[in-house]
């Protein structure tokens, strides 16, 4: 298991909505047009099934979705290959989103295209988006990891959408996720750098 960071895009980058609406296929989930309404942030997960850091925060996931509501959106994507990690297709995406009560779009990136246009570099990699559609957060839901004993409460991202919710903009000083490396398919090439700090 490579603990990968996230690659850090840069503030204020705009959502690759193109990207989204062009290269995802639905698995699970409200339809992905429901979530990109504008005027509202947005909170887009690149996660996986297998994952041991995914699945540490599954639940506090769940409980974003609970507690958010229609105050903003949730996208879950998965761009893992499913030519050497088949567990991550549309099958096990299904039912890890119904395991979870997530009802949010979860969708799946088989050529693997929205990842590179996010510059997506770990499972989980949390990009949050401004009712605008600027880059306001990425980086870690909270400083808990698998056994580290820390409780799993996503109080970064949390913060974050608290900020945009009443106005304001997210600390700039964020601290990366970390997690599984995307598992890009064979030949791909490296995964693609971050343009940010």
């Amino acid at each position: 298991m490579a603990l990968t960071p996230s690659a850090m895009l840069a503030l204020d980058t705009p959502l690759p909505r193109e990207a989204l609406l062009q290269g995802l296929r639905p698995v699970s989930g409200a339809a992905l047009e429901q979530a990109l309404r504008p005027g509202r942030p947005l909170l887009v997960l690149f996660l996986c099934p297998h994952c041991p850091f995914v699945k540490h925060v599954e639940a506090e996931i769940g409980r974003l979705q609970d507690d958010w509501g229609e105050r903003a959106g949730i996208i879950g994507i998965c761009s893992n290959s499913t030519l050497t990690h088949p567990q991550d297709g549309p099958q096990g995406m299904a039912e890890q989103a119904r395991r979870n009560g997530w009802r949010f779009p979860y969708l799946h990136d088989p050529d693997q295209s929205v990842a590179r246009a996010f510059h997506a570099a770990c499972t989980p990699d949390p990009f949050l988006f401004d009712a605008a559609g600027r880059l306001a957060y990425r980086g870690q839901l909270d400083p808990s990891r698998p056994g580290n004993g820390l409780p799993c409460d996503g109080r970064d991202v949390r913060a974050a959408m608290a900020a945009l919710l009443q106005g304001g903009r997210p600390a700039v000083e964020q601290s990366p996720a970390i997690g599984c490396n995307i598992k890009w398919h064979p030949g791909s090439g490296a995964a693609p750098a971050g343009n940010g700090a």
